[in-house]
């Protein structure tokens, strides 16, 4: 079980029409298995580096080096988000009534996207 304080992301949800198999429901998008899977590693890995990171600074390490992989994780967070908003946006494009009716409009897309920017 998941500790209160973390988030998850629930993409096991069947609720919002039929799932393939291949496909995996964010929210209301269903996404491609591989890409889901793919987010969710790169997570763990990231989560990995901010327990590295949060042991650097007990440790008392080199503000440089803390700083370095710092930089790094801040990298990583970021392209999670931006594949995470590539697939949605596809999903939008290729899927413009389910996307409409699920209140993600292209544009709300391309405005998660430039959060990320």
């Amino acid at each position: 079980m998941t500790p209160p304080d973390r988030p998850t992301i629930d993409v096991t949800d069947t609720s919002v029409g039929d799932v393939s198999p291949d496909t995996r429901t964010i929210g209301a998008m269903e996404l491609p298995a591989d890409v889901v899977d793919g987010i969710l590693n790169r997570l763990r890995r990231i989560e990995g580096q901010v327990r590295g990171l949060q042991q650097m600074v007990a440790d008392g390490r080199d503000c440089r080096d803390v700083t370095t992989q710092i930089a790094a994780a801040n990298r990583a967070l970021e392209q999670v988000g931006f594949v995470l908003v590539a697939a949605g946006l596809t999903w939008c494009v290729e899927h413009p009534e389910e996307s409409a009716a699920a209140g993600y409009e292209v544009a709300d897309v391309q405005r998660m996207f430039m959060k990320l920017a």
